[in-house]
């Protein structure tokens, strides 16, 4: 098992964070101030919904390190592939710069591959980074490795383990979707993600982002353990 945070390497971790501002009830106050706290630690990026995009383009400025990430037909997934796909061009048009996108599991249920791979194509083709929300939690294996392989099909960049309304990301999550990926995208750990230790955890296990709504905290946490 890993000893405590300060007898591990302590890599920098705010290029990895994806900061989630997820929570509907979320007022303006606390996300302006979420996002001077993205561009202020570097973060890879700001992860929020359709409602909150415009805000979020606003206050963190015109783009740059801290890329503005919008959900697609988040959490479950479960709209038209039009609605989706209108969800997406929205975005984008808005001021998105990446979308994490829910896939349409019930097409993959049916095992509909080509219909999962071809939603995920249509959406890739706006020409935005797209990470795909896997719920891990919920698919059998072997219906987890017919998505990665579709889903990377599609050409998505990177698969994110889950969408938060399940159990904690796990090491062994990571480490199984990495071992899925063979490398040929990135790996987001998301889900549960409070902890410096889980953290670094994550990272250990293959994790390239780490889509969190403790970002702050995190950072705060790795200087201590730098001190």
């Amino acid at each position: 098992m890993p000893g405590p945070s300060q007898q591990r390497e302590l890599p920098d971790l705010a290029p990895l964070i994806n900061q989630a501002l997820l929570d509907p009830h979320l007022d303006q106050e606390v996300l302006q101030q979420t996002c001077d706290a993205a561009r202020h630690f570097g973060f890879a990026g700001v992860c929020t919904n359709l409602n909150r995009l415009q805000a979020a383009r606003e206050r963190l400025g015109p783009p740059g390190p801290t890329r503005l990430i919008a959900v697609i037909a988040f959490p479950f997934g479960a709209i038209p592939s039009t609605l989706k796909q209108a969800e997406a061009e929205w975005a984008a048009d808005h001021g998105a710069e990446e979308l994490d996108v829910v896939p349409d599991f019930w097409a993959l249920s049916q095992g509909k591959a080509e219909l999962f791979a071809e939603e995920l194509a249509e959406i890739c083709a706006l020409g935005l980074p797209v990470n795909v929300i896997l719920n891990m939690a919920r698919l059998p294996a072997d219906s987890l490795s017919l998505a990665v392989d579709a889903a990377i099909d599609a050409d998505v960049s990177g698969l994110q383990s889950g969408n938060g309304f399940g159990p904690a990301v796990t090491a062994a999550d990571i480490r199984l979707l990495a071992n899925l990926a063979r490398g040929r995208c990135g790996i987001k750990a998301a889900g549960g993600l409070h902890t410096l230790e889980q953290a670094l955890d994550m990272v250990e296990a293959g994790a390239t982002r780490l889509g969190t709504s403790q970002g702050p905290a995190l950072m705060q946490a790795l200087r201590r353990g730098q001190t």
